[in-house]
């Protein structure tokens, strides 16, 4: 891998696994069009990486991902045709995560919203630190979950309860989403680090093309699904990001205040 190919990720080697970390700390990890850009490919350079068997995924700083930043959300209202590219990309980062055959380990240091939680359960394994909640907060922004999260959470945690979260944008606790089964473990913050790394090690050690063959076998169902709801939940999203709503809930989170939706 180019890593200097990268601006808002980087990059460790542990042996054989491959650290990748979503590193604009200042700002949550939120994700804006540079890293959204990168996201969209680095999964593919993970998955053609020589030098590695495994990959981990986390944040830097306090959190996991706080979803988009807000600055790009204006800017996509602003230039409404830059969706296009953002609609492509999200595809892609869903689709090169489900392609990868390595097994890739989410770690979740902190609070994972939006896509940030659409990327770390799309992983093939998720530990998550007690302290961190996880959640698909679009609707509270006036968008629709279009990126992934239709796709993924009834699959975690069936229907009913998916769309209740995704309709309404709440947040739970790493410790209620492992009780549910939405991620693998919740685990103290202390030990975080600890476990994930037994585990990937764990990985790393045993037979990793039975490891890599088991895991897209299983996601041959998963590929499926992503590839009949993605182009249609994009669309939707993208449609959201015309409404005054999604204007409304921009221009209140800049301003410090709860937005007033009216529907339109």
């Amino acid at each position: 891998m180019l890593f200097n190919d990268y601006k808002t990720l980087s990059f460790e080697r542990r042996q054989r696994i491959l650290a990748i970390t979503l590193n604009r700390p200042a700002r949550l990890n939120a994700i804006n069009g540079v890293m959204h850009e990168e996201l969209s490919r680095v999964f593919v350079d993970a998955s053609r990486d020589t030098a590695s068997d495994v990959v981990m995924l986390t944040g830097a700083g306090t959190a996991f991902c706080a979803g988009g930043d807000i600055d790009w959300m204006q800017g996509m209202i602003d230039e409404p045709a830059s969706f296009e590219a953002t609609a492509r990309e999200g595809k892609q980062i869903i689709y090169s995560l489900l392609d990868c055959e390595k097994p890739i380990v989410a770690k979740l240091n902190g609070h994972a919203t939006g896509l940030g939680a659409t990327m770390a359960l799309f992983c093939d394994v998720v530990f998550a630190a007690e302290s961190a909640k996880i959640g698909d907060p679009h609707v509270s922004v006036g968008l629709v979950a279009g990126d992934g999260g239709a796709v993924i959470w009834p699959q975690l945690i069936g229907y009913l309860r998916a769309k209740e979260h995704l309709m309404t944008g709440d947040l739970m606790s790493a410790v209620e989403a492992a009780r549910i089964g939405l991620i693998n473990h919740a685990v103290p913050p202390a030990d975080l680090d600890g476990r994930v790394d037994q585990f990937v090690d764990r990985l790393a050690a045993g037979a990793i093309k039975a490891i890599r063959w088991s895991k897209m076998s299983a996601n041959i169902g998963l590929k499926q699904l992503a590839h009949s709801i993605m182009d249609a939940s994009l669309a939707y999203e993208a449609m959201s990001n015309l409404t005054r709503d999604h204007q409304e809930a921009v221009s209140a989170f800049r301003e410090k205040r709860s937005p007033v939706f009216s529907g339109q």
